[in-house]
């Protein structure tokens, strides 16, 4: 309520990426004082058993998590857990590190409840980052999403030994980790989702030859059409890749509220929210079955209430992940959601979020 009648209103007077610098100045400061810390999971933190699972051998305790993009460096995951995630992912992080693209570079669509975003990959390069999660004490899982370092001199064979770095590294720290092979915001505007491509970045971390390895997620575009991702889906599965990701940011500027001019001033980049949530749903359905349900998948673009991840989560979803909808709903949606699934949960007189798709 708090952040909904007083902090949304200010937030919203500043420029989007200003206004994250603001809020994450205030979230590491938050991280260092265990007053505040405990003060943030007195007011937000909500548990409940019917939300637990066991995923890849780990513990999620609730299956909200904190997406890519908010905490890029690794900063703030011991604030995310006190707000009440059930997990937390960091990045994307690249081999070297990078001031991104020229601001500005965020924007918001108030209308459409989403963002337009090309950061370009900003980030304080892995071995920075790894060496400064090496010293967080978490006690819910930590993803590392990586992807390529945001420079178009990377390419082919140089490209592919970027991610292999950083892939190395992250296994020293990460419970799991995401290969980002969508993102559209980088210099040359191409992507490892061409499916030769791709075949041979998997071939290059050696995830099919080495069982002991992180368990590893591949997260895709929201743009693909159902026979590219089956045809990614296929090369993924060749590779003993453990789970899947659905989706990523989106290029398209269709069916918004916000007006033609507005969004060619703007120009490029990926959006996020409200409006990826039927994409995302329908991309996690294809993959729940492509799959036979026998992958976990990660339901991630525009959960910004119970609805929208009740419907991910009967598509097939395990864990969620949430981002713009923190933007526009404040902290306690993670507390709102986690409830009220429990409460859902209880009233079909199930024991698990593995049940819903099967109890409707």
């Amino acid at each position: 309520m708090i952040y909904n009648s007083l902090l949304k209103p200010l937030l919203f007077q500043l420029d989007a990426e200003y206004a994250h610098t603001l809020t994450h100045r205030f979230a590491k400061a938050a991280s260092q004082n265990s007053l505040l810390g405990q003060l943030a999971k007195g007011i937000y933190d909500y548990q409940a058993p019917e939300l637990e699972q066991q995923i890849w051998g780990l513990s999620f305790r609730n299956p909200i998590g904190l997406a890519a993009g908010f905490d890029k460096n690794g900063d703030i995951p011991e604030i995310m857990e006190a707000l009440g995630f059930g997990f937390v992912e960091i990045g994307s992080i690249t081999q070297q590190p990078s001031t991104g693209n020229p601001k500005p570079r965020a924007f918001r669509l108030p209308k459409d409840r989403a963002l337009i975003n090309r950061m370009g990959l900003n980030n304080d390069g892995t071995q920075t980052i790894i060496k400064r999660l090496k010293n967080k004490n978490l006690s819910i899982p930590l993803g590392i999403n990586i992807a390529k370092t945001h420079d178009s001199n990377i390419m082919g064979e140089a490209g592919i030994k970027d991610y292999v770095y950083s892939f190395t590294k992250a296994k020293e720290i990460a419970d799991y980790i995401t290969i980002n092979i969508s993102c559209p915001n980088t210099t040359e505007g191409k992507t490892f989702e061409d499916p030769e491509v791709l075949a041979k970045l998997l071939s290059a971390l050696s995830i099919r030859e080495d069982a002991r390895t992180v368990p590893t997620v591949v997260k895709f575009s929201s743009d693909l059409t159902k026979p590219q991702l089956m045809e990614l889906l296929d090369i993924c599965e060749q590779h003993r890749i453990h789970g899947y990701m659905a989706c990523n940011t989106s290029s398209s500027r269709d069916d918004l509220s916000t007006n033609r001019s507005t969004l060619r001033q703007i120009g490029r980049g990926g959006l996020s929210g409200r409006p990826l949530a039927s994409k995302s749903v329908a991309m996690i359905s294809w993959i729940s079955k492509a799959t036979n349900g026998q992958k976990p998948i990660i339901g991630v673009g525009g959960i910004d209430s119970f609805d929208t991840a009740l419907k991910m989560l009967k598509a097939g979803a395990d864990l969620l992940q949430v981002y713009t909808g923190l933007i526009y709903e404040g902290p306690s949606l993670v507390k709102s959601i986690n409830k009220k699934l429990a409460n859902h949960i209880r009233e079909r007189n199930i024991s698990s979020i593995h049940q819903l798709a099967a109890s409707e």
